[in-house]
């Protein structure tokens, strides 16, 4: 049985490196579960793992694809793997490998979906989702009333937390690129939204995020940019200020003073969505699971999707998911 699969012998332009190639299917191991894929996302995590930009170095020739949903064909043992065998299920694959007709990981990385999600819904359940649930109601726990600060809040995660802060009573205070932008997310329900397109503007943006916040600044804070514009944000903490790096879009680190935390006591950590989820039980996730299905259900966490493309047309996808004038969610239709 052959396996049609998205592959990169070397790091690189994803519309460059990326070939269709018809693979051996996998084998599961014990413990290790065989999944029969129906669709996987396009996210800014699989460009940068192509790229080797990410935090996990690529072993090539490689096959890209974080996050998926698929059916359990096969289980090479294990009580949890027979379970799963024929269900649906969300496919978290922290090594790569989801973009092919067939995936291979480990059952303890599969979870079973709700049948009143579609395959598009399910596909995008836990990266974006989670992330967005995880950071403002179970680490900050931003209180309702309290400012949220956050940077690329015109991404598809951004946008769920502004549904979040409308839901839950949180106030955010949105950063974007583009005019355009910012009137979508008016529109959204943002409370406030801050233009940054240039040095001068960022310059000035931890004057203008305290003096909307007050309080001496903000309070809480998620950032998915880094670089001058992270740490812009880093500088418009208030006192006990907490802020979450969770992305590294613009490729830079953030730079401050170590007098700009201790003067206000303010602190910044780091979020990662796998890290916080190892650490916890099987309880927890199926909770965070039915907590998830509800809201994307209602349209809080609900994922747009721009539009879906077969493995053949994976160079067209990726094109698609870079190109900042569309919309939505770009997904790749397996079977």
């Amino acid at each position: 049985m052959t396996n049609k699969s998205v592959q990169f012998t070397a790091p690189g332009t994803p519309a460059d490196v990326l070939q269709v190639r018809d693979l051996a299917c996998p084998e599961p191991g014990p413990g290790e579960v065989l999944v029969r894929m129906l669709v996987s996302p396009v996210n800014p995590s699989d460009m940068m793992f192509i790229r080797g930009h990410y935090t996990l170095q690529a072993t090539c020739p490689a096959v890209p694809g974080f996050e998926g949903v698929g059916v359990v064909q096969a289980s090479g043992g294990g009580l949890r793997g027979r379970l799963f065998v024929g269900r649906r299920v969300v496919v978290l694959n922290p090594r790569g490998g989801n973009w092919a007709d067939y995936a291979v990981v480990p059952a303890t990385n599969v979870i079973p979906i709700s049948s009143t999600l579609s395959d598009q819904q399910a596909a995008t359940f836990f990266v974006n989702p989670a992330t967005a649930w995880v950071m403002t109601r179970e680490v900050l726990k931003v209180p309702a009333g309290q400012w949220l600060v956050q940077t690329a809040a015109a991404s598809a995660l951004g946008r769920m937390v502004v549904r979040l802060g409308r839901t839950c009573g949180f106030r955010t205070f949105c950063i974007v690129r583009r005019a355009a932008q910012a009137d979508e997310l008016k529109a959204l329900g943002a409370d406030h939204v801050e233009i940054c397109a240039d040095a001068a503007e960022v310059q000035s943006l931890a004057d203008r995020i305290r003096a909307v916040t007050g309080q001496g600044g903000a309070r809480f804070a998620i950032d998915a940019v880094g670089g001058p514009l992270g740490s812009a944000v880093v500088s418009s903490l208030g006192r006990n200020g907490r802020m979450l790096a969770y992305g590294t879009l613009s490729g830079q680190p953030l730079s401050f003073h170590p007098r700009t935390l201790m003067t206000v006591g303010s602190s910044v950590a780091g979020f990662w969505l796998g890290n916080f989820m190892a650490e916890k039980n099987l309880l927890f996730r199926l909770s965070l699971v039915r907590r998830l299905t509800n809201l994307i259900r209602s349209g809080v966490l609900h994922t747009d999707i721009a539009g879906e493309w077969a493995l053949a047309d994976v160079r067209t996808a990726v094109l698609s998911a870079e190109d900042s004038s569309v919309n939505g969610k770009c997904l790749l239709r397996i079977s």
